[in-house]
């Protein structure tokens, strides 16, 4: 099976904490590897180490290797600015930009210097298509994105990632402000984007992993306990205290 990412002993420290301890951990094309474990367990910190977004916090220090697509992302040299178009993020909380809908979708394409208006239309119905919104909105792209629901917002959110055309896409909790309808709708939608893009997703919720992810990493005080095919960690994990966390002892 094809990787994306290869992650060998990588440390990462927060000045003198370390977050991330000695994490091995490979990430397949085209499937979704959710990220579980209690509270301050490391998984978002891990989950930002893929686009290099700790790279803006102060005081990060980091040691191992993370390489994407076979290549080094943390070697010398490297083009983050190529890296994060290729490795999309979308957040815990829907976070539109208070702009229009189609203001919001062509933001990122624009920025990569696409000027060409008939190619930004396509991009917006391409990416709303995508998450299946185009026939909600199509009337609407010159209303405010913040006029949508909070499932909508989310949605946008995707297909604003989606519209510079990423490999990968990042995603921390991503349904933990919604609702149940809504949560559903997003998680459908995963499975559809799998068939295009590779998907990594932080939640604390255990039946949305078992629901969406093919791959389950179980990671506790910084260290990735064990990784697997979903139902493997879920039916028959190696590891107790993989067991014990599943069945609900902590955390």
């Amino acid at each position: 099976m094809e990787t994306k990412f290869e992650i060998e002993k990588l440390n990462l420290y927060y000045g003198s904490f370390q977050a991330l301890d000695n994490v091995d951990m490979n990430i397949y094309r085209n499937k979704i590897t959710a990220l579980i474990g209690p509270s301050g367990c490391g998984k978002s910190t891990f989950l930002r180490t893929l686009n290099r977004m700790n790279d803006l916090i102060q005081g990060v220090r980091i040691e191992g290797t993370v390489k994407f697509d076979g290549k080094d992302m943390y070697g010398l040299n490297y083009d983050v600015i190529a890296l994060r178009k290729k490795v999309g993020m979308v957040f815990q909380k829907p976070n539109p930009f208070p702009k229009t809908i189609y203001e919001n979708i062509v933001y990122g394409p624009r920025i990569h210097g696409e000027k060409n208006k008939s190619k930004l239309d396509r991009i917006v119905e391409k990416a709303l298509y995508e998450v299946a919104m185009w026939e909600e909105v199509k009337d609407r792209l010159q209303k405010p994105a913040l006029g949508l629901s909070g499932g909508q917002q989310q949605r946008l959110c995707i297909a604003r990632c989606l519209a510079v055309e990423p490999e990968v896409i990042l995603m921390d909790e991503p349904t933990s402000a919604l609702d149940p309808v809504a949560t559903a709708k997003i998680e459908e939608l995963l499975k559809e984007l799998a068939v295009k893009y590779s998907i990594v997703i932080v939640t604390h919720n255990m039946q949305q992993a078992g629901r969406v992810s093919d791959y389950t990493s179980f990671f506790l005080n910084g260290k990735v306990i064990e990784t697997d095919k979903t139902e493997v960690i879920f039916s028959n994990p190696a590891d107790k205290k993989t067991e014990d966390y599943i069945t609900g002892r902590f955390g």
